[in-house]
């Protein structure tokens, strides 16, 4: 069903009709499928729905400009341009709606994500990369609005490093820097501060990208007067618009139902991005929405009677076929013959994708109802098995869950019982976990040899004298032996490119790779995160600097959102290896305090997070990311910078194992467990504990996801039987985190003599200066004393209380 990229002015007359025909056949394919999708909706069969109504004939005109090679980033309105494309058909879109989890059916997300949420498959079945230049790509949709912004700039910034960047084997993923990266958007989400932070960092870089903003005049029930300076978008954008003496964008309007108008409107904004690499918004105006917003209510709540009978009039569907026959590419009677034929076709995909989803639970229905007629045939409480069942066989179109559900509360039944018909519910169930879980929760991380945590460590070697260098010098070193082992590495940030970052551990890198390869971004974290996305969606291996830890909570959204869930929600079709470099740790005053890891580590699961000690663990770190395909997070020590370390002679070599911990320091009396600064605090105290008898092991947690994969902190604690967690976060944050893994997961409870203890900071933010620091986070004092406490405790003859 793809669409052509003929024109008129291309083909003869009969062709040129056939072309159409083709194109109408498409929108109304996506329109039936809109329009039964929300009948399923609102009779159960799916759970919630948000269709492309509306859009369709757009949508085809983007299809048309759209090449091998090229990107979309786009939003769940664009199922028509999927089908376009020919990525789409019928019974993969209602595969999609009923959450249908094999992927060959569901190649979307297999059921992960609603349906209206789009991709193409980027990596073959064993996790390579496929040529993304001979295939027509969809980067995975994600729900929050606008949040497709800024990966979209990436997308498009990688045609710009491949067609600038000598030495990077682009085989599989440019042609020269020719491929635009087509994003979409709808009115009301031109709103989100992550599209004009997209917009005005495309016009800065220059980057081969097209924006379509679908405007139907709401967000939801919510007028544009209500969103919108002036009510219009490209209105207010005017002075991003290039002449003659600036740089800037091309912006462009068109009607979303002039068929021809938007034909040429995308094939002018595709030319302009692919030759001139020159950034295209296009305004695409009166739009309709035939069903309302989703679902979840009625566009007739909101929406006058004359609004109601102007969008019937200038539905893009009907408008196209009134041209249609206004100018003798089809009759009414053609027209009325086939819009039935493809209701039927939609229909008998519809139920093709029902059958199909439902086929296996049926069978495990069948399974589990025999199983339990065995049981209940032995049981004392067979009448309760036999209600269980019975109950069960009356679902005609169960769910997962109805099955595996009735299954686990038949096994109530025969708690005290033994039998053969039992082990075999037992076994059943626990298979049924075995095979049905992974379909849920599979490919969070990579799980082939390429992952990361399979990666050796190669330690840091030294010479016999080894030179004493500030930690800069030594991450300094290793990034310049990485930009010129992996040409495909680039690093980008605020003051990362001329000055060598604030802390100079760039220092002299762009002089020598170039202002593309070692870069200098704008203050706007977001989007420097969407940079990297989207450059690793395309094969590069990007380093995003955000200059401190805090200024992630600026890019948080956009890295649990859409970084942490790319591997997820694509079910390993998609990913990107994106290294996001920040610093903190020890830092004082509220705005700089580093203390967000408690939060960090629940909203970004789904990559990487590493906080190194010191700079050669660091840089190690990096040495073992690109050696993998995974996404990471690495926080370096900002009070490391300045201090000495022995300067490896294999710097670029070396790698530090993720998931790994190390003993810095062996003891017998209590467990110490900490990471990052604060390491070097409880290194520290623990001297000084020893000159009072007290033995301290300390443990560098180095990886906080995934954490201690060897279990090698509980074996500290079966030998010293006591366990403290000593972090600078918040109370509750990541040293519950650590506890609980430790105590719960690794097991840790049986061999503890004293309670477990954690020592985090004040619950406020940092107050500036020395003093701040001191009463706000963990002191030297203040672990010598809670560790104390506990050996007090124990054995108060030998250690008097303190105070």
């Amino acid at each position: 069903m793809q669409t052509k990229t003929n024109t008129k002015k291309d083909l003869s007359f009969e062709d040129f009709k056939a072309e159409v025909l083709n194109d109408y056949k498409v929108a109304v394919t996506s329109r039936e499928c809109s329009l039964l999708g929300r009948r399923e909706v609102l009779t159960g069969k799916a759970k919630f729905g948000i269709f492309g109504d509306g859009k369709e004939v757009p949508q085809l005109a983007l299809a048309k400009a759209f090449k091998n090679g090229d990107f979309r980033s786009g939003y769940y309105r664009d199922q028509t341009f999927m089908m376009a494309i020919d990525e789409l058909n019928i019974e993969q879109f209602f595969a999609g709606l009923y959450a249908n989890t094999d992927l060959k059916e569901e190649p979307m997300s297999a059921g992960r994500q609603m349906g209206g949420h789009f991709t193409t498959h980027s990596l073959d079945e064993n996790g390579n990369w496929k040529d993304l230049t001979k295939q027509k790509n969809s980067s995975s949709d994600i729900s929050p609005t606008a949040g497709q912004m800024p990966r979209l700039l990436g997308l498009a910034q990688a045609s710009k490093i491949y067609r600038n960047v000598d030495g990077i084997d682009a085989a599989k993923f440019s042609n020269k820097g020719n491929e635009v990266a087509w994003g979409t958007i709808g009115n009301a989400s031109t709103s989100e501060g992550l599209f004009f932070e997209t917009i005005n960092a495309a016009g800065v870089l220059q980057v081969p990208m097209v924006i379509s903003v679908w405007d139907d005049e709401y967000g939801i029930s919510v007028h544009a007067k209500h969103q919108t300076t002036k009510e219009n978008i490209s209105e207010i954008l005017k002075g991003f618009q290039r002449d003659k003496d600036n740089k800037g964008y091309e912006i462009l309007r068109v009607k979303g139902w002039d068929y021809v108008n938007l034909i040429e409107t995308y094939e002018m904004a595709g030319k302009i991005a692919r030759e001139e690499h020159v950034p295209v918004l296009i305004h695409v105006l009166e739009l309709t929405q035939p069903q309302g917003h989703s679902t979840s209510g009625s566009h007739e709540r909101y929406k006058s009677q004359d609004r109601l009978t102007w969008e019937r009039e200038h539905d893009c569907n009907v408008k196209m076929r009134e041209w249609m026959i206004a100018h003798n590419i089809a009759t009414e009677d053609e027209l009325e013959t086939l819009e039935k034929d493809i209701k039927k076709q939609v229909r008998d995909g519809k139920k093709a994708a029902w059958t199909s989803y439902l086929k296996p639970i049926l069978k495990e229905k069948s399974e589990i109802i025999s199983l339990l007629t065995q049981l209940a045939a032995t049981s004392a409480n067979k009448v309760f098995i036999e209600k269980l069942a019975n109950e069960l066989k009356d679902i005609k179109e169960p769910n997962r869950k109805d099955v595996i559900s009735t299954a686990r509360k038949a096994l109530r039944y025969v708690i005290s019982e033994e039998s053969q018909a039992k082990n075999q519910l037992v076994t059943w169930i626990e298979n049924y976990f075995a095979e049905i879980q992974p379909k849920y929760s599979s490919d969070l991380l990579n799980e082939t040899e390429t992952a990361a945590i399979h990666v050796k460590e190669v330690k840091p070697t030294y010479d016999e004298r080894p030179e004493q260098v500030d930690g800069r010098v030594v991450i300094r070193d290793n990034f310049d032996a990485i930009f010129s082992k992996y040409p495909e590495t680039l690093v980008f940030g605020e003051d990362s490119g001329n000055i060598g970052d604030v802390n100079q551990g760039l220092e002299g890198l762009q002089e020598k790779y170039g202002k593309l390869r070692v870069a200098d971004a704008g203050i706007r974290e977001a989007t420097i995160v969407g940079q990297g996305i989207g450059m690793a969606m395309r094969g590069l291996r990007p380093i995003a600097e955000i200059q401190y830890l805090d200024y992630l909570m600026y890019a948080l959204q956009i890295i649990s959102d859409d970084l942490a869930t790319v591997r997820y929600r694509t079910k390993s079709t998609q990913k990107a290896p994106l290294i996001v470099r920040t610093r903190g740790h020890r830092l004082e005053g509220i705005w700089h305090s580093g203390s967000q890891m408690g939060g960090i580590l629940n909203l970004v699961r789904g990559i990487h997070v590493l906080v190194p000690r010191n700079m050669t663990k660091a840089a190690g770190f990096y040495n073992t990311l690109l050696e993998s395909d995974e996404p990471a997070l690495i926080v370096e020590c900002l009070n490391g910078y300045r201090l000495k370390e022995p300067i490896p002679n294999n710097i670029g070599k070396f790698k530090t194992p993720i998931g790994v911990v190390e003993t810095v320091k062996e003891g017998t009396d209590i467990t110490l467990v900490s990471y990052g600064s604060t390491l070097r605090i409880v290194e520290q105290a623990a001297k000084e504990l020893l000159e009072v008898g007290i033995d301290a092991e300390i443990i560098d947690v180095q990886s906080l996801l995934p954490f201690d994969l060897n279990h090698d902190i509980v074996k500290s604690v079966a030998k010293t039987n006591r366990l403290m967690v000593i972090d600078e976060d918040m109370p509750g944050g990541a040293s519950a985190y650590i506890l609980d893994e430790i105590i719960n997961k690794q097991g840790a409870f049986k061999y503890l003599d004293s309670v477990p203890k954690t020592l985090a900071a004040q619950p406020h933010r940092p107050a500036y200066g020395t003093d701040g620091d001191y009463f706000s986070k963990p002191s030297i004092e203040d672990v010598f004393e809670a560790v104390y406490a506990v050996i007090h405790e124990a054995n108060p003859s030998d250690f008097p209380k303190l105070r």
